[in-house]
Order: structure tokens, then C-alpha cells, then sequence
């Protein structure tokens, strides 16, 4: 398993701690920490990935409503939410190829979600990829000092 794997799966699991908890992210992220173990780079990127996709919440659920037909954001498994978070802050932020992010999104749905996850949230996936602006992208990147 990658270590950027590994990070995507902690961003994940303490996504879904903040989606049921509310919590300040910092006190997630410290709590978390205290039993998860990681090389520093690992954790790095899992804290902002995690990061990242709280700030964007309330623009990428829209997002995720407008493309998921006949479902409201409450009615979604709170996992399959979390993946999808994470999933389009990455889309956004390009810290990796789209296809490796939709990749890995249903790597984490395949190993955490339901046998349905995978199809339904690469669908919403490819559909959210393509409604983000490819200059809004390059932008992101280039501010967090990654390649796209």
C-alpha cells in the first residue's frame, strides 16, 4: 500500500469522525493521532487532505447534490459522503491525475463501503470532474506547490 494511500484512508477516517462529531478539525487531527501511527509524510498529507475538504464542504456538498440524482446528501451513506469530500477536494486541489483520484476513491469505497458504493460514486466522481473548472485546478495546484 502507498504511503499517499495510507493518508487518503486517515483523511478519511477522520472525515467521517468530523461528518458525526462537528468537531474543530485540530482537535480531530490531534485525537486521531494519538493512536494512529505514520510517517511524518503520511500524516502531513492525510491532515491536509482532511483539512482541505472540511474547508470545501458546503461548496462540494452542492456539488455532490446537484449530481446525485433523486438523493439528498442526508440520505448517502455518511462513508460513501466522506469519500466523495475527500475525492472532489482532490479533484480541486489536483494533488494527483483525476483518474488516480477517482481511483482511489473507489479503492476506499471497495474496501469501506457497501458492494454499490463504487459504481455510484465513480459516476457522481466522473460527472464532478467534469463540472470543475480546469483553470480553478491549475490554480489550486500551483498555490499548494503541487504538479497536476
Amino acid at each position: 500500500m502507498s504511503l499517499r494511500h495510507k493518508s487518503r484512508e486517515f483523511a478519511l477516517q477522520m472525515l467521517f469522525e468530523w461528518d458525526l462529531a462537528r468537531q474543530q478539525p485540530a482537535r480531530i487531527e490531534k485525537n486521531f493521532w494519538q493512536t494512529a501511527r505514520a510517517e511524518d509524510s503520511t500524516r502531513q498529507f492525510a491532515d491536509k487532505l482532511f483539512e482541505g475538504a472540511v474547508k470545501q464542504v458546503s461548496e462540494t456538498d452542492q456539488l455532490v447534490e446537484s449530481l446525485a440524482d433523486n438523493w439528498r446528501l442526508e440520505r448517502l451513506a455518511a462513508i460513501d459522503r466522506n469519500i466523495l469530500r475527500l475525492a472532489i477536494y482532490e479533484l480541486r486541489s489536483a494533488t494527483a491525475p483525476p483518474k488516480v483520484v477517482i481511483d482511489e476513491a473507489i479503492e476506499l469505497a471497495k474496501k469501506f463501503s457497501s458492494e454499490d458504493a463504487p459504481s455510484f460514486l465513480n459516476g457522481i466522481l466522473d460527472a464532478a470532474y467534469k463540472q470543475i473548472d480546469p483553470n480553478s485546478r491549475r490554480s489550486s495546484a500551483t498555490n499548494s506547490g503541487q504538479a497536476s
